[in-house]
C-alpha cells in the first residue's frame, strides 16, 4: 500500500507541474487595500 500512495503522490505532483507549465502559476489574490484617513483641512491651504 505504501508504494502505492508514493506513486499517487507522484501522479499528483507531476500533474500540477503540468497544468502549471501548460497555464502559468496559480493566480494569486490581490491583497485587500485598506482606507488610510487623509485630512483634508490641511491640504487645502
Amino acid at each position: 500500500m505504501d508504494y502505492i500512495e508514493k506513486v499517487l503522490e507522484k501522479l499528483k505532483e507531476l500533474g500540477r507541474k503540468l497544468i502549471e507549465a501548460l497555464l502559468g502559476p496559480e493566480a494569486e489574490r490581490e491583497p485587500e487595500l485598506i482606507p488610510i484617513p487623509v485630512n483634508e483641512r490641511s491640504r487645502r491651504r
